[in-house]
């Protein structure tokens, strides 16, 4: 990449309209960039970014392309990889040597004009990197922040701050984003296999993360949870630390949950916090707190801010996210589409309601995770109550021939109440369970039936 920060006068989005793609658009409009760009749809966010200076248009159309985004010395190109490689204006700009890059590749050379507080792992990452961003944000440091999730506090992806140097990323092990960023401190949360599509083996998925380890700054921070089997390959002068709910370097003590609320101490190298209050109080954000408050410190965030902060922590859309909660019933949405996250998450509701039964309805997502993992899904669905399976969610994949949900639900353990159905039979069939605590998981559109499924609950 040879352009950075400082040269870039306009930049040109292909697909500007996406969730990822819109928050760069807002980061540059803020930077005092030309910024314009290309739409399939029009939308509630393509229209809100042309009322904040983008110019936005919705035919793919090379004369289109304002004046200001003509220079090739001058103007990035950013493209999503859902545009056709034949698009008539992604051709144009080839053909004519601009620089082109995808969403990865930008925040990566952010990352090397700003400090970069990152967030890798397997699961953990959008409620980490939101909590870190929250508690920079609420101190006297600020960050900018670039979030994997909608953030209930902000009901945004992306926070912008024009006196910080700091700048909070989710870093994505899918397709090997991470190797395009430049961390000056980085948190891994967990290494456990996924995306086998892409790396093959459990190997092969390590030495990813090890790579990505080896891109920290001389004078940067790790904080690798404690117990991984990762080896990292940090650079000299890279300050490794661990961190785990209840171990490590960074850690919490003194434990206290009921009532609906969890306190602990937060012990540190870089400065002890007595009495936390967890804003979201499950049990798997203690450890996501301790990571969070990790960041926070290395960037100078003080214990008062930090303690003052967390109880407001709002938490992220769909990553534990309480729909009703009340004495005759508890429905909530999670994300949660790897064995390990599932595992965590009925933990935690446990945790808060050992006495209640325990319902999930699960989407799988993708065909080659489920045949990947489906007795290790079916593993951690046993620890439920009761599990209504849904359809596998495709996204990007084609079908493969034997890999259905039936594979889980052949899985389960025998004493567990398990149905099977589509998403159009889903409301039919919660109609006929007596619920006391539900929650949704999955990250292909389970979502879309919530609103549905809380309408039928909240006057029970």
């Amino acid at each position: 990449m040879n352009m950075d920060i400082n040269t870039i006068k306009a930049v040109y989005f292909i697909g500007a309209g996406g969730i990822g793609m819109s928050a760069l658009v807002r980061y540059f409009l803020s930077k005092g960039k030309h910024v314009a760009g290309y739409d399939k749809t029009p939308s509630e966010l393509t229209h809100k970014l042309e009322e904040e200076g983008a110019n936005i248009h919705y035919e793919e159309n090379v004369s289109l392309i304002p004046d200001t985004c003509k220079d090739p010395d001058s103007t990035l190109v950013v493209y999503t990889p859902a545009i056709p490689a034949d698009h008539e204006e992604l051709c144009h700009f080839r053909e004519n040597n601009f620089e082109i890059h995808k969403r990865a590749q930008v925040l990566g050379m952010i990352t090397r004009t700003e400090k970069g507080i990152c967030v890798a792992g397997t699961h953990g990452k959008t409620t980490t990197s939101t909590m870190a961003a929250y508690l920079i944000d609420h101190s006297h440091v600020g960050c900018n922040a670039f979030l994997g999730g909608i953030s209930k506090n902000y009901g945004t992806n992306l926070l912008l701050s024009e006196k910080s140097e700091f700048v909070v990323i989710e870093a994505d092990e899918f397709d090997r984003s991470f190797h395009w960023l430049t961390p000056y401190a980085t948190v891994v949360t967990a290494t456990d296999s996924d995306h086998l599509d892409i790396y093959g083996t459990h190997e092969a998925y390590l030495e990813s993360f090890r790579k990505y380890t080896s891109l920290i700054r001389p004078d940067g921070f790790l904080v690798i949870k404690k117990g991984l089997d990762l080896i990292p390959d940090v650079q000299p002068g890279v300050t490794v630390y661990t961190y785990s709910a209840t171990d490590g370097d960074f850690h919490a003590e003194n434990i206290r949950i009921g009532n609906g609320e969890i306190f602990f101490d937060y012990i540190s190298p870089l400065g002890n916090i007595k009495d936390i209050q967890l804003g979201v109080p499950v049990y798997v954000n203690i450890e996501n707190g301790v990571a969070a408050m990790a960041l926070a410190q290395l960037c100078g965030v003080t214990g008062e801010e930090i303690k003052a902060a967390m109880p407001g922590f709002a938490g992220v859309d769909r990553r534990f996210d309480f729909k009703i909660k009340n004495d005759h019933i508890v429905f909530l949405s999670d994300y949660a589409h790897h064995p390990a996250e599932i595992r965590q998450s009925v933990s935690s509701i446990r945790t808060l309601y050992p006495e209640r039964k325990i319902t999930a309805i699960f989407q799988p997502h993708l065909y080659t995770r489920t045949r990947d993992f489906y007795k290790d899904f079916a593993d951690s669905l046993s620890l439920l109550d009761e599990v209504i399976l849904l359809d596998i969610y495709p996204a990007r994949e084609k079908p493969i021939p034997g890999v259905t949900s039936q594979l889980i639900y052949d899985n389960l353990r025998p004493e567990i109440e398990k149905t099977m159905c589509s998403k159009e039979e889903l409301l039919d069939v919660l109609k006929t369970r007596k619920t006391e605590v539900l929650i949704t998981l999955g990250a292909g559109d389970i979502d879309n039936y919530v609103p549905q499924i809380y309408e039928m609950l909240k006057d029970k």
